[in-house]
Parts: structure tokens; C-alpha cells; sequence
């Protein structure tokens, strides 16, 4: 900071310089008034022509003294001409004054003045603030405290950068400070330079396996799936790794791995609690993804002989208690028997799913006109209230008529 401004104000004190001097010099003229200039000029002239006399070159010397007389008569101004007049310097002062001014008011405007002095300010404290928090005793530092010890961390590390402690130290601020751009590079910059390092290769993993880059993720795999082999008890590489495989929805991968860490955990670690709700979760997801409906629908020999030429069939799934559909599908009529499948992307509503229900029961329509609401005289079929397990395999019968009104 000190080195800057000095070099602000030497290039200011230059350039003063240079205008007061260029300011102050004599513009170009005669110095020398015109009578002085003819009056040398005319003496010189007659100490020549004396100079002839003698010599014999000149033989009327009287005639030609007159007219250099004449002409110096005849070159004689009216007036006197005006004086060339210099300037003071004490004119040059405003400009100087102005030039200042405006130098330092651009570098306040645009320098980033505050910028610097709240950096060289960081710096300062930088020694108290890394004392702080590495002390257990001491009172925690605010985020705003923690964000000026990540950015003074920073600019010693561009001094200094290979200093892997400060880079580890820089990866953990970030994390705290939910800069998850800078965690990521402060542990890549750790682990390039300690390859072996295994709380930088952890670290590194941990902020991969959060990111939502599935590249990130696939990186954080192959780390921790390294790590594993050579140390398939560390409980924190394990929960990384299920977490992992939870975010990319390898559920039974991550309940294996829960279930190998219930096994290293004492049964009254508070940690296992947490760990069997996780399981539970990744089994939910898990029949959430598999969960399906398979069904064969099939026609009565009645009902087969009254089919429509342009009819729509509507396949309906309650949950046995109430009419409003949890899944619907509609295709057009085929022929009998028909199989087909029906899950969570059938539901009606996200809050409703397929997978959610314990019990279901099916209503197949074949509606003559496409209308989604009954008619009389469409056919349909109706299964009984059944258990619901995610798996599940029914046969509706299409055998009944809608006689009158909604049915």
C-alpha cells in the first residue's frame, strides 16, 4: 500500500513539473528591439565602406554614406512594437491544482481505494483472526470474521503456494462459508501437492460427493471407493460413500454400506438412529423406483360383440376408500386380452402416488364416444379391493354396462 502510493504521488509530482516548466518558458521572438538591429547594422555598414575608401575600391564614398543614411531613415517604424510578455508562474499554480484534484479523484472512483485498505486492514488482522480459530477456547468467529480470514489465507497463499496447511484450512472456511467453488479448489490445490494426504483426498470427496455435477459425483465415487479398500472401517469414508450412492440413486449400494456401519457402531451410538432412518429412506425411494402395477384386462363374450369401431379404454386406480383416482391411463381400443403396466407416472396428482398406496382397486372403462365421465351403455369392468405391495399383478374382467347416470 505504501509502495503505491509513494508511486502516486512521485508520477503527480512529475507531472507538475513538467507543466510548471513548459509553462514558464519564453515563447520564441526577437529579444532585441529594431533600432538596435538597424543601428549595428548601419555602423558595421560604414566601417566597410571606409574599409573600400582605403583600398581604392570605392571612389564616391560621401554619395553612398547618404543613402545608407536614407535607408535607415526610411526603416524606421512609426511605433514601437509590442513587447513579448512572460508569462507568471503563479498562472500555472490553478492548472497544477486542477491536475491533482482530478488524478486523485479518478483513483478514488475507480482505483478501488476502499477495496485495498480493506484488504491491507484483512492482512493486518490476519495473525489474530488465525490464532482465534484455531484456539478451542476462544469465542467463535462470526461469518463475517471467517470470510476476512478466508480472503487474508488467500493472498498469503499467493505468496506462498504451496503451504498445504493453508490450503486445507481454506478448503474448511469454504465449506463453512457454503463456497463450495472454493472448498473444491483449496482441496484439489492439497492434494496436487500431497497426493497421499488422506484427510485432502476426504476432504476433496466430501465436496464432490455435494456437488450437483454428476461428473463431480462420479469423481467423488472413485475416491472414496479407493479410500474404502484401503480402509474399510474409517466410518466417515463409509457414510460418504452411502450418502453418494443415495444422491445418485443406487439405493441398495447405500443401504449395504448403512447396514456395514450399524455393525462397526456401538447400539447405543447416537449415530445409529440416524442410520436406520437413512435406510428406511433409501428403502422407500428404492420401492418408489421399482413400484409398478401390472394388469390383464380381458373382455366377456357379451361384450365382445358390442365393441365400437372408434371406442377409448380408461384404466382407473383407487385406493379402494374413496372415487377420485390415484393413477389414470387412457389408450385407444385394441384387441382382448390386453396387459399392461401402470406406475407413479401415471398419478394424477405428485402428492398421490401409486407407490404410496397400500390397497388399490382397478375400474376399466370402454368409453363408445371418448368421454372421460360414464355413459350409459359403456362397458366396464371392476376389480375388488386388493393389498398393494409394489409388485403387484391383476386381471379385470370387462362384464358390466353403465345402465343410467354416472356409474
Amino acid at each position: 500500500m505504501s509502495a503505491l502510493m509513494l508511486t502516486i504521488l512521485l508520477l503527480l509530482i512529475a507531472a507538475v513539473a513538467l507543466l510548471l516548466i513548459a509553462g514558464s518558458r519564453r515563447p520564441p521572438g526577437v529579444t532585441d528591439d529594431r533600432d538596435t538591429v538597424n543601428t549595428a547594422f548601419y555602423q558595421r555598414r560604414l566601417q566597410e565602406l571606409e574599409e573600400d575608401e582605403a583600398q581604392g575600391v570605392v571612389a564616391e564614398r560621401p554619395e553612398m554614406v547618404r543613402e545608407l543614411q536614407q535607408t535607415l531613415l526610411l526603416d524606421v517604424p512609426g511605433q514601437q512594437p509590442p513587447q513579448a510578455r512572460q508569462v507568471s508562474r503563479l498562472w500555472l499554480l490553478p492548472g497544477a491544482l486542477v491536475l491533482v484534484l482530478a488524478s486523485l479523484g479518478l483513483y478514488l472512483q475507480t482505483g478501488g481505494l476502499p477495496q485495498v485498505l480493506a484488504w491491507q486492514q484483512v492482512k493486518n488482522e490476519l495473525p489474530a483472526l488465525r490464532a482465534q480459530v484455531m484456539d478451542p477456547n476462544a469465542k467463535p468467529l462470526s461469518m463475517e470474521q471467517l470470510a476476512r480470514l478466508a480472503l487474508g489465507i488467500r493472498s498469503e497463499l499467493q505468496q506462498d503456494p504451496q503451504n498445504v496447511n493453508d490450503w486445507m484450512m481454506l478448503g474448511r472456511l469454504g465449506m463453512v462459508l457454503n463456497n463450495a467453488a472454493t472448498a473444491g479448489q483449496a482441496f484439489r490445490h492439497a492434494l496436487q501437492l500431497s497426493p497421499q494426504d488422506a484427510e485432502a483426498k476426504l476432504s476433496y470427496a466430501e465436496v464432490l460427493t455435494r456437488s450437483s455435477d454428476p461428473q463431480d459425483n462420479q469423481q467423488a465415487t472413485a475416491l472414496l471407493d479407493e479410500m474404502a479398500a484401503a480402509d474399510g472401517s474409517n466410518l466417515r469414508i463409509l457414510g460418504l460413500l452411502a450418502f453418494n450412492a443415495f444422491e445418485r440413486q443406487r439405493y441398495a449400494q447405500a443401504i449395504e454400506v448403512w447396514q456395514k456401519m450399524l455393525q462397526l457402531l456401538p447400539p447405543d451410538d447416537a449415530r445409529v438412529a440416524m442410520i436406520q432412518r437413512s435406510i428406511e429412506q433409501a428403502k422407500t425411494e428404492s420401492g418408489k423406483q421399482n413400484s409398478h402395477l401390472a394388469l390383464t384386462v380381458s373382455l366377456a363374450a357379451g361384450a365382445e360383440k358390442m365393441l365400437p369401431a372408434g371406442g377409448v379404454l380408461y384404466i382407473s386406480v383407487s385406493d379402494g376408500s374413496t372415487p377420485v383416482p390415484v393413477a389414470v391411463k387412457k389408450m385407444p381400443l385394441s384387441h382382448f386380452p390386453l396387459s399392461l403396466t401402470l406406475d407413479d407416472s401415471n398419478a394424477m396428482m405428485p402428492q398421490r402416488l401409486l407407490s404410496a398406496q397400500h390397497q388399490v382397486q382397478v375400474r376399466v372403462r370402454i368409453s363408445r364416444n371418448g368421454s372421460a365421465n360414464p355413459q350409459p351403455g359403456d362397458w366396464f369392468g371392476q376389480s375388488a379391493v386388493t393389498p398393494y405391495d409394489g409388485q403387484q399383478q391383476l386381471a379385470v374382467e370387462i362384464n358390466q354396462q353403465v345402465t343410467g347416470g354416472n356409474q
